[in-house]
């Protein structure tokens, strides 16, 4: 079996190639190297086919790649809020643009088995509904949000028009091992696994009784490789741990000083995935408990060495637009 991995070097990406590769596929992986890195594949450097190339370049040739593809599995894409509220254009590009010219090329495979799209649960923005359903209104706060769903709505789109095989993975606050440690302020693991290695305090959010769908990156994998070879067409799927916790929670599992910020605006009091869809229609459910994701996360802190190290005025600084957009009129 052929597959291509788009953001392969990425960090979810790079834990699908090693899925991949241990069912013995032929796998390409497409990346810019962005926000991935030649490192998290190089034991595969042997058994795969990497490419440097950014997809949202009308100018770069991706097509060849695509040829007789059993498999595409698309993960490239920018992340974090505060860059997408400052430049929008740039995520456009590298979201829609960059999932469409996917699209288009894996369009010509005769071969074609499934497309599996890496959506977002935050397309759902501020939910009604716990746990939230796929049926719940979409609602995205911020670009990124809003180009991760236009992605999705092409993928649904093109599968309707073309009948491609497709089915869009909606991932809940994904954590593990190779998360990018550089780059903009973003999610939560990084700030505080390097805060913790600097012994500096762990800022929390608000009061930090908000909660997150926290779901271990190998469970992830495997529901998008389940996804992958099952008869399932044109449908969405929440990917999430099955349970919420709190950051405080988090926080009293790492240790630390604790330092509290204000709030920010766009942001839900709580993320988690109603996932009794997949369950009944994949047969998947999460296996990695938060307490065992956590404890591996401690296991590998040194991969934050060299991470940014923030604090309350550097997260004020960086967030300042987060606060002017997003914030009361």
């Amino acid at each position: 079996m052929k597959a291509v991995v788009t953001g392969g070097a990425g960090f979810i990406g790079s834990h699908m190639v090693d899925l991949l590769v241990l069912n013995n596929y032929e796998v390409t992986v497409l990346d810019n190297l962005s926000n991935g890195r030649v490192q998290n594949i190089e034991h595969h450097q042997d058994k795969i086919t990497f490419v440097e190339v950014d997809i949202g370049d009308y100018e770069s040739e991706i097509e060849s790649y695509f040829e007789d593809v059993d498999y595409v599995f698309h993960y490239a894409a920018l992340a974090d809020i505060v860059p997408s509220i400052n430049n929008p254009l740039k995520y456009h590009r590298a979201n829609v643009d960059g999932t469409i010219r996917v699209l288009e090329a894996a369009k010509k495979s005769k071969n074609l088995k499934k497309f599996v799209y890496a959506a977002s649960s935050s397309c759902y923005g501020i939910p009604e509904i716990y746990p939230t359903p796929e049926t719940s209104p979409i609602r995205p706060q911020y670009p990124y949000a809003l180009t991760k769903t236009v992605g999705e709505q092409y993928v649904m789109h093109w599968g309707q028009v073309y009948d491609m095989p497709v089915v869009s993975m909606r991932f809940f606050n994904v954590y593990g091992v190779r998360h990018r440690t550089s780059g903009t302020y973003g999610a939560v693991f990084g700030v505080f696994l390097a805060q913790l290695l600097n012994n500096k305090p762990l800022t929390i959010v608000g009061d930090g009784e908000q909660t997150r769908d926290f779901t271990y990156v190998s469970d992830i994998v495997q529901a998008c490789y389940m996804a992958s070879q099952s008869d399932s067409a044109q449908e969405i799927f929440n990917v999430g741990s099955d349970n919420t916790y709190s950051v405080n929670y988090l926080v009293d599992l790492l240790g630390g000083e604790r330092r509290y910020i204000p709030k920010r605006p766009g942001e839900p009091d709580s993320t988690y995935a109603d996932v009794s869809k997949i369950k009944r229609v994949l047969g998947w459910s999460p296996k990695i408990s938060f307490e065992e994701g956590v404890k591996i996360m401690l296991e590998n802190i040194e991969q934050w060495r060299e991470a940014p190290v923030w604090d309350e005025q550097s997260i004020h600084e960086a967030t300042k637009d987060w606060f002017d957009c997003l914030g009361e009129k």
